[in-house]
């Protein structure tokens, strides 16, 4: 049954990452008036949906109903609001260090750091005198030679394409630093596209009137930051950064190019980029970029490392400056002058996201000391707010999963003994962290200085910088953390055949050591599914159990695989947020294998406990798995989302359940209601 599902504009869902938080999606979907069962999780009044109808309203009706978006999100959701009282938590936690003399060491800069970024009078004092070294200096650029030395010394280590899916940097090249796709024994710095404003390469190049208008105020944007900074002719100086960017943009791979880990799988030598990507001295390049002595790069996007080479061998230096002045300014706007962090606000919070207002200085300085000294924050917070027996419970759950999930590989009877062999490897040999790292981070070498916002913040982003370069010379190191403790997330490793799951998830309503066996494997069960089943989804089934990039399928398994997987694309490729735009079913295909495979996987643990013998509890588990994922968002929030998201919105995340045939029994969904697959059209893969 192939249906076309289409919502309003008023409401939407967020989504699952590979790391799970939130993508956006939207709510309302036809309701069919009749006898409901009452959710079972949580008691909430009976609604007008029906299970069959639309899962996701009649798990969340209740709180769709009562809930507004607060002012500062362009969405809102049941990870969004535990993350909002963690923050609110870590934020009084390191105002009282700041307050105690007696702090002292890794403490103490924290403090420091979130105090600094607090004191917007401060800020306003100084003015522009922060980065005026940083102006000038790009001032100075006045030849190609010096653009590219301006270049190299401007990468940072701010991407990561696949633990995060974040493929998204101002500066020319993301750089990430992880074991090599084909070697597992040492480590290589990844290469990947960058160098645009706005969120993605569809932002400009889609034609149609919206992504039209978003353009236009992008370029106005530009020169509003310009302005600001006392450079004349901004708008003329706009209008040719913009069209530097469009042309950047047009050498960009797509984000399903982009989750294609295939064609990102290209080793280049330093020596080879001459002669592959010409245009470039990428000698001065690497130096300027602290690389020189690197021998091979893992260029994940060719294109865009070709083209900019290209658009630089004819370089119109002038327009090149203002490129990287505006850049600066945007990237650094928050600890600037007010004026400068409201004019970004401005776009990209209001036009972007449609988030009608900033969020208070707290929250943002908090942001801005979780991404300087991440663990630094997570060591304080886990002392404090995470308990030694929720580690073990969780423990215990996981194990049960992953036992679990291993039964369904032995059951699948499409798959030859040799694939079966080399799955099971896998599975039971991943690493898991729970909680927080064996080993923490040092920030012994980072100077943080009271008072300082924008000297503490480059300081820190260069320290990082450094600290991912050290690992070049060193054997990767399995047990690494890729989330800090404080962050209500998870996250799949694939070069590490490892899972992360922080403190911070680990909490009502996804995880409660007082709750239910239904309502823990519903939540935090099915989100451990989740990470486990990232190992076997489209793009994790193509790593061994060593992290390597290597074919360990038969040719008829993969066959199969790869055409049940693409029924799962059709059908999510058939739901559409608004009239104009679908999902994507390719796109978020790895997420819905995860879905799916780990919503079966969590489901079968949980049968084993001694309280998953009921049909009542298995309500309740499938109750407590859609709760998980209430959301709303906003129209342009989840516009962007839809694009450039490898999640589908939150709605149709829990109509994965309709390829379950327990589902069906808990709630007696017959053919004919909406979300009714008859047995035939269920995709089964794991």
């Amino acid at each position: 049954m192939k249906t076309c599902w289409t919502l309003s504009k008023t409401a939407v869902a967020l989504a699952l990452c590979a790391g799970l938080l939130p993508a956006a999606s939207a709510q309302d979907a036809a309701q069919v008036k009749g006898p409901a069962e009452k959710p079972a999780a949580t008691k909430t009044p009976a609604m007008t949906v029906l299970p069959g109808e639309d899962f996701f309203t009649y798990a969340n009706g209740d709180w769709l109903a009562k809930t507004e978006i607060p002012a500062d999100r362009g969405s809102w959701s049941a990870m969004g609001a535990l993350a909002e009282e963690t923050n609110a938590r870590i934020a009084k936690m390191i105002e009282e260090l700041g307050a105690d003399k007696a702090t002292s060491g890794e403490a103490r800069k924290v403090a420091d750091f979130y105090a600094a970024y607090m004191d917007e009078a401060g800020i306003e004092k100084r003015g522009l005198a922060p980065i005026k070294p940083m102006l000038a200096s790009i001032a100075g650029i006045k030849d190609k030679a010096a653009l590219v030395r301006a270049l190299g010394a401007s990468i940072r280590a701010d991407v990561d394409p696949l633990n995060a899916t974040n493929f998204h940097t101002e500066n020319l090249f993301g750089l990430w630093v992880a074991q090599g796709l084909l070697d597992p024994s040492c480590n290589l710095p990844y290469l990947l596209q960058g160098g645009l404003g706005l969120p993605d390469r569809a932002y400009y190049l889609e034609n149609n009137a919206r992504m039209a208008e978003l353009r236009t105020k992008y370029q106005q944007h530009i020169a509003a930051m310009l302005k600001l900074a006392g450079m004349d002719k901004s708008d003329e100086r706009a209008a040719r950064v913009f069209e530097l960017e469009l042309a950047l943009a047009q050498t960009h791979a797509t984000r399903e190019d982009s989750a294609n880990i295939q064609r990102s799988n290209n080793v280049w030598t330093a020596k080879e980029f001459a002669a592959k990507a010409p245009g470039i001295d990428w000698s001065a390049f690497f130096k300027a970029a602290g690389l020189s002595g690197q021998e091979r790069f893992q260029v994940y996007h060719p294109s865009a490392v070709i083209g900019a080479a290209k658009l630089l061998a004819d370089a119109d230096v002038a327009t090149w400056r203002d490129y990287l002045a505006f850049h600066k300014l945007n990237q650094y706007a928050s600890l600037l002058p007010k004026a400068f962090a409201d004019q970004r606000f401005e776009f990209n919070g209001k036009t972007l996201s449609g988030t009608p207002q900033q969020s208070v200085r707290w929250k943002r300085a908090l942001g801005a000391t979780n991404a300087a000294m991440d663990e630094a924050v997570g060591k304080i917070y886990v002392a404090r707010y995470f308990p030694a027996e929720n580690k073990a419970r969780v423990q215990a759950m996981v194990a049960n999963i992953i036992d679990a999930f291993s039964r369904r590989i032995d059951k699948l009877d499409w798959m030859a003994p040799a694939t079966r062999a080399q799955a099971k490897a896998k599975v039971t040999s991943m690493y898991v962290g729970i909680g927080y790292p064996e080993r923490w981070k040092s920030y012994d070498g980072l100077r943080i200085v009271a008072g300082d916002a924008f000297g503490n913040t480059v300081r820190a982003e260069e320290y990082h910088y450094q600290q991912e370069l050290a690992k070049l010379g060193r054997k990767p190191e399995r047990t690494d953390w890729a989330m800090p403790p404080q962050l209500v997330n998870a996250v799949n490793l694939p070069l590490q055949n490892a899972m992360n799951f922080p403190a911070a998830i680990l909490q009502p309503p996804f995880f409660d050591p007082k709750g239910s066996d239904a309502a823990n494997y519903g939540a935090i069960g099915s989100i451990i599914g989740h990470e486990i089943s990232h190992s076997f989804d489209d793009q994790g089934a193509q790593f061994d159990a060593q992290g390597r990039l290597r074919d360990w399928w038969t040719k008829e398994d993969l066959a199969h695989f790869k055409a049940a997987s693409g029924k799962l694309v059709a059908q999510y490729g058939a739901y559409k947020p608004f009239p104009d735009l679908a999902v994507n079913g390719q796109l978020t295909l790895s997420e819905n294998l995860a879905d799916l495979a780990g919503v079966a996987a969590a489901y079968d643990a949980f049968k084993t406990t001694p309280n998953g013998k009921t049909v009542e509890a298995d309500r309740q588990f499938f109750t407590g798995f859609a709760q998980g994922w209430r959301s709303k968002a906003r129209e342009a929030s989840l516009r962007r989302a839809v694009l450039t998201d490898g999640h589908a919105p939150s709605q149709y995340r829990t109509y994965i359940v309709r390829n379950l045939d327990a589902w069906y029994r808990a709630f007696d969904v017959k053919p004919g209601q909406a979300l009714y697959l008859a047995p035939q059209d269920r995709v089964r893969i794991w």
